[in-house]
Order: C-alpha cells, then sequence, then structure tokens
C-alpha cells in the first residue's frame, strides 16, 4: 500500500533522508539497526526489492507517478503491509536536489540488510572479486556492473573501499548491486587485509590473482590460470593500484596486454576485462 501526499518545496521534514543527510548520516541513521540508503530510477529501486530491500518512503517527480514509476506503485500496492510514504513534487523543484533532473524522476529510500560473512558470500562460488580500496563510488558501481554481467559470482571489499550502497554507487551499477552477492572483509578496526583475509580465501579453496603492472605477471590469457576452479581476481585503488604486500603474496600476478604505449587502464575498465577473460564462460 502507498499513501501520495503532495510537497510544495524541498523544506518539509518529511524529507529529510532526501535533502539534509549525507550518505555517512544515512548509514548510521538507526543504529544500533542497519541504516537506510537512496535508490534512483524505478528499475532500480524494482532490483532492490526483487533483492528483499525494504521501502520507507518514495519521492517523486509528480508527471512519473503516472508514468514510469507507475510500475513500482502497483507493486507497493500489492506487496507491501502498512502504506508507504509517497511524495511528489515538480520537477523544477526536485531539480535543485541535484542541479539536475533525477534520473526518471524517482527517489526511493530504503532500510540496509545485515551484511553476510565472507564465508557466506563465496559459497558455492568459483569466480569472485575482491576490491582493495577502491574509493571512487562510480568505479564501485561500474566493477558491480561488470561483475554480474561477466561472470562474477560475488564481490568483497575492503573496508577502504566506496560501499556499494551509496547513491551514485547504486546508480552506476543500474542496481547489480542488489544481483550480486558482496560483503566487507573485516571491520574498521580490523580490517583484515591483505591477512588474514588471503589466508581465508585460500582456506576457502581460492587461488588468488593480483591485477598488477609487474614484469613477473603472467598474461590474463594464461592457461593455468584459466584452468583454476576457484579464482579470486584482486584489483586495487586508483592510481596506485595494490598494495606491494598484497602483489607479494598472491597465488599469480596478472597483467592485461598494453598497446600504444598506454601503461594502464581505469580500474572499472581493467575489470571488465578481467571478468571477461576470467569470469565464466
Amino acid at each position: 500500500m502507498y499513501q501520495i501526499t503532495q510537497i510544495e518545496n524541498l523544506g518539509d521534514p518529511r524529507l529529510e533522508v532526501y535533502t539534509e543527510l549525507s550518505e555517512s548520516q544515512l548509514y548510521h541513521c538507526r543504529e544500533p539497526h542497519e541504516g537506510l540508503f537512496i535508490a534512483e530510477s524505478p528499475k532500480v529501486i524494482e532490483r532492490a526489492l526483487n533483492a528483499g530491500y525494504e521501502p520507507v518512503s518514495l519521492l517523486l517527480d509528480e508527471c512519473r507517478a503516472e508514468g514510469e514509476a507507475r510500475t513500482v506503485l502497483t507493486r507497493l500496492q500489492e506487496e507491501q503491509g502498512d502504506p508507504i510514504p509517497v511524495f511528489t513534487s515538480q520537477e523544477s523543484e526536485l531539480r535543485k536536489l541535484t542541479g539536475f533532473p533525477l534520473t526518471r524522476g524517482c527517489l526511493c529510500a530504503m532500510r540496509r540488510k545485515p551484511l553476510p560473512s565472507v564465508e557466506e558470500t563465496v559459497r558455492g562460488a568459483s569466480r569472485i572479486c575482491v576490491l582493495e580500496e577502491v574509493v571512487n563510488p562510480t568505479n564501485v558501481g561500474a566493477i558491480f556492473r561488470s561483475a554480474a554481467a561477466l561472470g562474477m559470482d560475488a564481490v568483497l571489499l575492503t573496508h577502504g573501499c566506496s560501499d556499494p550502497l551509496y547513491r551514485r554507487a547504486v546508480r552506476v551499477s543500474m542496481g547489480t548491486v542488489f544481483q550480486i552477492p558482496w560483503t566487507f572483509i573485516g571491520d574498521r578496526k580490523n580490517p583484515g587485509w591483505p591477512h588474514p583475509g588471503l589466508e581465508t580465501l585460500r582456506e576457502l579453496g581460492f587461488k588468488t590473482a593480483a591485477m598488477a603492472l609487474r614484469s613477473d605477471s603472467v598474461s590474463i590469457t594464461d592457461p593455468a590460470l584459466n584452468a583454476e576452479s576457484r579464482l579470486a581476481v584482486i584489483l586495487g585503488t586508483e592510481g596506485d593500484g595494490l598494495a606491494a604486500q598484497t602483489i607479494a603474496d598472491c597465488d599469480y600476478t596478472v597483467m592485461i596486454p598494453m598497446f600504444h604505449g598506454v601503461d594502464s587502464l581505469n580500474v572499472a575498465a581493467a575489470s571488465a576485462v578481467a571478468f571477461w577473460q576470467l569470469g565464466h564462460r
């Protein structure tokens, strides 16, 4: 069920989760319970609903309530128990949130779910991705989209990474953050990476492949690498790449061949190449 309320301006206190709270504040706003995140566009919201995330409220361009957002509203009418507040406003007012039109004119505040353990996340997986300190939410979102599309079974992140449920990461991923299992390694007080994270992956049966530009690297097309039954593809932070300790302690160091004097790829672009070659075929 849902209840539609027209909003005249964004100063309305009922819109605080959309207008006032930062990503960090959304993350912590329900402590000790899991926080909130914002999903944008009907398609992304539907993927979040498919994954079991619970909506708190919606904010729509009033012109979209009878258009592209109708499928989401119909679903809320059919599936939700307690009424979900749906706020509508004019596009010109909503534009003030971002400085440009909202993607498909639709935002949804949703409750986070408890994160699974590493063991639960990779159970049954044969190909996984590990992100080390990837701080740009655009890159995180793009990597998730490639991981889901190109044969990765799960994604693990170190705690220096951008949160996959940050609004920009969710939007760039086109909601694929809801379609592939993921979790963080360790916690902020005990990061657990590269150790004992690498040992945990080995105990779970994974060989580890560090993507890096090193003279002792194997080619991404190496037959032994591609034949591994369980493989963790490890990608590093923008600019500096993987830490030297991580590279030294992985089973493989892997390089993507380059041409025309280009020495590296953006981490999101490199992930797509790696997943295409090393993912499920």
